[in-house]
């Protein structure tokens, strides 16, 4: 299967993606120990048959083959640090994606701290885009603030009904930011708990 997709690499959709990014430099395929890099691979979590037909295409260019088979020995023993429970965690926390690489046995205690990580990172992401939003209106306030000083009286009216909207806005956000801030703290919680725990299931359902 890899051979195969090593193939298909030359193709027009699949090549132009991989020779725009190379994974390797000319030099790292010279010097290539297949093992070590595989081993990397794997502990990334990097999806097997396009990473390796990925490092084909790169050293095509310095007519080297990868050895597959000490590649495919290191990806594996890579695999073996790739699929815990924490390491889901982490990967779920950065917003990473996963390319649904672990064996089953493994696979539900790294999708479990993944999922709570993604939820934690998905809930932070919500609350700064929030603080953001706040911080934009609160700017537009103080511009509109000054040019309300030195406005004209037909112009006034409307200046003024600009900044009660904003000041609306903010405070929907406010309050809309408690009740992410509630949800994050929760998750928060299960985050420490599930850092000294990994094996066990999470006490509250739901993540």
């Amino acid at each position: 299967m890899i051979r195969l997709l090593v193939a298909l690499a030359a193709t027009v959709g699949f090549g132009l993606f991989l020779a725009s990014c190379n994974t390797l430099s000319k030099e790292e395929c010279v010097a290539a120990d297949w093992r070590v890099i595989g081993e990397s691979d794997g502990a990334a979590g990097y999806e097997p048959q396009q990473r390796f037909a990925a490092h084909a295409k790169s050293c095509e260019r310095v007519k080297i083959v990868p050895d597959q088979s000490i590649w495919f020995q290191g990806y594996q023993a890579g695999l073996v640090r790739y699929c815990t429970p924490l390491s889901g965690l982490a990967r779920g926390q950065s917003g990473g994606g996963y390319a649904n690489v672990c064996p089953p046995e493994t696979a539900s205690g790294f999708l479990r701290g993944f999922n709570l990580g993604a939820k934690q990172h998905g809930l932070q992401e919500r609350f700064n885009a929030m603080q953001n939003d706040y911080s934009s209106k609160e700017t537009e306030i103080d511009e509109l603030s000054d040019k309300l000083r030195d406005a004209k009286d037909e112009e006034r009216s409307a200046l003024r009904r600009r900044i009660e909207d904003l000041e609306d806005d903010m405070h929907d956000i406010r309050r809309d930011q408690r009740d992410v801030q509630d949800d994050l703290d929760r998750v928060n919680e299960d985050v420490e708990w599930f850092q000294r725990n990994p094996s066990a299931e999470l006490p509250a359902p739901g993540y």
